[in-house]
């Protein structure tokens, strides 16, 4: 992104591309076929039980560590600004029943990247895709003094292994109440947490950086999962500029709710032949000069 004459690396990426095939936090990646975690990697689908891999024990996690997000999918242009990618995942891929058909359109207009998701399946199963850039508005140190607001009133309680406890609960009085804006520091540096989005047509949420670079996202899923990137480890080399450090950027990634399979209390997650799945996503990322 342009700043007064500098290039600033807002979303934390690697210099080479081989290196998002070992991907441990899930940089830039389009996660599933099941975003977030399913406990006890297993749900019921009728009479079948279907058993996933348990990448993050005693549960799953974003879909496996050989869920979509590490495969390698075609991609053609359509038109000037944009980009079409597919993947084909066959019945029984990491467990999951049935064969989906991904198709991801990523389109550019000024400053405002657009997700456009699609998964059709051939049999009922669950799908819930989450977008998983990390991002940094100064492009380097950490995100504590980034300002955040989430347009929601409540959010899903975690037990201590990230597991909704089925609840959905007000945000009033929390310190992690972001309907008006809060530095990260001051509303947990430590967070990972859904919220229950409001008004769908509305921005979904904001961040602010001290260099009044400005992130509004819009969405229309039920919940966005904001996570501080607390356990961000240095890994492979990072783009110029960046640091891979605890709390070097942070993720708004928008989903349906947590462990749905799981939980009768949650809208249904399954996506069937006659009712595919599709999740539209807008992020624009500009200077504010006045606030």
């Amino acid at each position: 992104m342009p700043l007064n004459g500098e290039r600033i690396p807002v979303v934390l990426g690697y210099e080479n591309p081989a290196d998002y095939l070992s991907n441990p936090g899930f940089l830039g990646a389009i996660v599933g076929r099941v975003a977030n975690r399913i406990a006890g990697a297993s749900f019921s689908l009728g009479s079948e039980t279907f058993d996933l891999q348990a990448n993050e024990p005693p549960n799953h996690l974003h879909g496996g560590s050989r869920g979509i997000s590490t495969r390698n999918w075609t991609m053609e242009t359509d038109g000037t600004r944009a980009v079409q990618l597919h993947l084909v995942s066959p019945d029984g891929d990491q467990g999951y029943p049935g064969r989906v058909e991904f198709e991801v359109t990523i389109s550019l207009c000024g400053h405002t990247l657009t997700y456009d998701m699609v998964a059709r399946s051939d049999r009922e199963t669950p799908i819930n895709l989450a977008q998983h850039s990390y991002y940094n508005l100064m492009g380097k140190g950490t995100i504590l003094d980034h300002r955040v607001q989430i347009n929601a009133d409540y959010y899903t309680p975690v037990d201590s292994a990230g597991i909704p406890t089925g609840q959905i609960s007000r945000l009033v009085g929390l310190d992690f109440d972001l309907k008006s804006a809060k530095t990260i520091e001051q509303a947990g540096r430590d967070l990972d947490m859904s919220f229950v989005l409001l008004d769908r047509t509305e921005t979904s949420a904001w961040v602010i950086s001290p260099n009044y670079m400005v992130l509004t996202m819009i969405t229309d899923q039920p919940c966005l999962q904001f996570y501080t990137g607390a356990n961000q480890r240095p890994g492979s080399r990072p783009l110029a500029g960046q640091d891979h450090i605890p709390h070097s950027g942070l993720c708004l990634e928008p989903q349906q709710y947590i462990n749905a399979v799981n939980n009768d209390a949650f809208p249904s997650t399954m996506t069937t032949p006659d009712q595919p799945y599709h999740q539209t996503t807008k992020v624009c990322i500009e200077r504010e000069d006045i606030l």
